[in-house]
């Protein structure tokens, strides 16, 4: 179901993909849009949602793209290893993020110009899959709020589910039958009016930061949970005091002996 019309240029990368993704996308799931209206229809924005699947990027497209906007990805720089599809991902103007390296200040960059040129970003915050043991949303990184304090710009949160049904965390055989649902809940901008000054001045940026971080984990979260129709629990699940790695699979974990 098409609630608006694409109105911006594809691009090449776009109209090769949208032929292919779409339709196995709609052969293989059962879509739950709710809230698409939120959506700007028109300027920059960020869409913030909670990971559970691989396939995620793919089910946002597909959201975005039945509202009418497309997607720029905050994407991995592991993806653009291979040149070939390096070429398509920077076609389709996804932006690479070398983690835990100087590059990371670049990208933030191509993000904020990005949001200023009037485009939709996509970021994750919770920065890779899950790793809480239910799936619930965890402690999240800053990058989507710094952007959004940078420009000004509405952060639409999202709650999703069902993607994980469809191809479960860390695995590589998708399960295609039956359709599975997903649900997409689109939620109002979270309000981060009030920190926009604070970031502006020395020495209460971080603080801003962190609460500008704190308030989209706390709105994806409440969405999830309307989504489920359960509690998250209380306090989020941290990477950093639970020893798992940032990338790889969670039972990958550090040696915190």
């Amino acid at each position: 179901m098409t609630v608006r019309k694409l109105q911006q240029p594809r691009g090449w990368a776009f109209s090769f993909a949208v032929p292919i993704v779409k339709p196995l996308l709609l052969a293989t799931t059962r879509r739950d849009w709710r809230g698409g209206e939120r959506i700007p229809a028109t300027g920059g924005f960020v869409l913030v949602l909670n990971h559970v699947s691989h396939v995620d990027p793919l089910l946002a497209a597909h959201l975005l793209y039945d509202h009418g906007r497309l997607p720029r990805y905050l994407a991995k720089s592991g993806l653009f290893r291979n040149r070939l599809l390096a070429f398509f991902l920077r076609a389709a103007g996804q932006i690479p993020v070398h983690r835990a390296t100087t590059s990371a200040v670049g990208a933030y960059d191509a993000a904020v110009e990005a949001v200023r040129r009037g485009e939709c970003v996509v970021v994750y915050p919770e920065g890779t899959i899950t790793r809480d043991p239910d799936l619930w949303p965890m402690r999240g990184k800053t990058g989507a709020a710094r952007i959004a304090l940078a420009t000004g710009c509405p952060v639409v949160p999202v709650g999703q589910w069902g993607a994980q049904e469809l191809l479960a965390p860390y695995t590589k055989v998708p399960h295609l039958v039956p359709r599975k649902k997903v649900t997409m809940l689109v939620g109002d901008p979270v309000d981060l009016a009030d920190l926009s000054g604070q970031h502006d001045e020395q020495g209460t940026r971080a603080v801003a930061v962190q609460r500008a971080t704190d308030r989209i984990m706390a709105a994806i979260t409440t969405l999830v949970e309307q989504v489920r129709g359960q509690q998250a629990p209380a306090e989020r699940f941290d990477m950093r005091r639970g020893g798992t790695p940032a990338d790889g699979h969670p039972q990958d974990r550090k040696d915190t002996a």
